[in-house]
């Protein structure tokens, strides 16, 4: 198995060939992905699947007179067969250029910056995870998926830009199934496994599962009050962040926080929210080559910084600060709030415990109104004592009202959600948050 540092001397090798093959005026960038990782496979609250994934591959861009080509190669781990296959892309790229036009919202950087981070937070051993997990779901109908492993991201250019990005991370996704076909979701993710972090997690939801037992109760459309729990939380700062904070779609008018942006609507002052690219899993350079750093997206309910490409800096004018071409933040943190955890229940009063939510959209986009379901453990509370599980419901409401007006109160204690997303390759996206009280959540029906 290369080790990351193998790695890092195996891109950079790739690097300086191609420094030597490329003919003036040509220009190039080289993005690097690798990842080592563990996959085990939970059902019925046993093992049914186990292995490991080695894989590594580079987007290569082709740049001469205003035109681009890219193409993505998988590499093999033998130095001579990736030059190769390195060499017949360059062959490949230089066919295709002549065939397109010139690109006018092409934005290179030429800074030749330098960049390097390598996390040596020590992974789990993968047998001890296992053993923990399956001990904790004895007599349990778990169903689960556990990804762990070193993430390796690179970036050269012709200009001398070079970035080197290693981070190891965990991630538990797992469900607990009642006999009666209802479930409790929940995750634990992080850097470092503590056994205790998992048992309290595990807790939780193993005491939410026996309450799924008790009749649905079925409550009528209308006014709640509503506790978010993160993961129901990051539901709604996900489809925000589609386009929310984006320079392209303010400028297009098309954002779903225009109004927010315009300064006509704010959220709460508890609302500040960071993507804070140092310390996470994400890399500080973006696969366009320009240098990542945190940026301040709200601050205290008002708008903040905004995600520029360098494709949005070309055509507004802006300045480039590291977003992809989505424009879509993926290390968000959220400021804690001061509701402890063990308070959360007597707080809430009476209302809603939503543990999950699905099918997330916009009901009214430049309103930022949210529509979607509640989903798996959503609880009827009363006098602080959950009291029965709740139906399947849809809410329709504002973000501005949400996370504005009906904010009470944000938890001190914040969860790390990582994306369970394997496709391709395991994702770097991640999400650090409070969960939420609100004094109105609009339910539909």
């Amino acid at each position: 198995m290369s080790t990351p540092n193998n790695q890092a001397e195996s891109f950079k090798a790739l690097v300086n060939w191609l420094r030597e093959a490329i003919r003036e005026p040509e220009q190039f960038t080289l993005s690097y992905a690798a990842e080592s990782s563990a996959f085990v496979r939970f059902n019925h609250g046993k093992v049914r699947q186990a292995g490991q994934v080695q894989q590594a591959s580079v987007g290569f861009k082709l740049i001469n007179d205003g035109r681009h080509a890219d193409l993505d190669i998988t590499l093999s781990g033998d130095a001579d067969v990736d030059v190769q296959r390195l060499a017949e892309g360059l062959q490949q790229l230089r066919e295709t250029l002549p065939l397109l036009p010139q690109d006018p919202y092409l934005l290179l950087n030429h800074n030749g910056w330098q960049s390097k981070n390598v996390q040596t937070h020590p992974l789990p051993d993968t047998e001890q995870v296992v053993a923990e997990i399956t001990r904790a779901a004895e007599g349990l109908d778990l169903v689960g998926f556990y990804a762990a492993g070193p993430i390796s991201r690179g970036f050269a250019s012709s200009s001398g830009a070079f970035g080197w990005h290693q981070a190891n991370s965990f991630n538990f996704d797992f469900s607990l199934f009642h006999d009666n076909g209802q479930a409790v979701k929940a995750s634990y993710a992080g850097h470092n496994w503590s056994s205790e972090g998992f048992a309290r997690r595990f807790a939780l939801a193993r005491e939410q599962l026996a309450f799924l037992g008790r009749p649905l109760r079925t409550l009528a459309p209308g006014d709640y009050r509503a506790y978010l729990a993160p993961a129901a939380l990051e539901e709604i700062i996900g489809l925000l962040s589609w386009g929310g904070f984006s320079a392209q779609s303010v400028a297009s008018k098309s954002s779903p926080l225009q109004k927010l942006y315009a300064g006509d609507h704010a959220f709460s002052p508890l609302v500040s929210l960071e993507e804070k690219v140092s310390g996470s899993l994400s890399p500080a350079f973006s696969g366009e080559g320009y240098p990542r750093s945190d940026l301040a997206l709200i601050v205290e309910g008002k708008a903040g910084e905004q995600m520029v490409s360098s494709r949005s800096a070309a055509e507004y004018g802006l300045t480039a600060n590291g977003a992809g071409g989505g424009e879509m933040p993926d290390a968000l943190n959220m400021a804690a709030g001061t509701l402890p955890d063990a308070e959360i229940l007597k707080q809430l009063g009476t209302g809603l415990y939503i543990s999950n939510l699905w099918y997330l959209n916009f009901s009214d986009q430049p309103a930022a109104r949210l529509t979607g379901m509640t989903r798996f453990a959503t609880f009827w509370v009363e006098n602080g004592e959950i009291q029965a599980p709740v139906g399947t419901m849809r809410f329709d409401d504002s973000a501005y009202s949400l996370l504005g007006s009906q904010l009470e109160a944000l938890t001190e204690e914040r969860e790390l959600l990582l994306s369970a997303s394997t496709y391709s390759q395991r994702a770097t996206a991640s999400a650090l948050l409070p969960g939420a009280l609100v004094s109105r959540l609009t339910l539909t029906l």
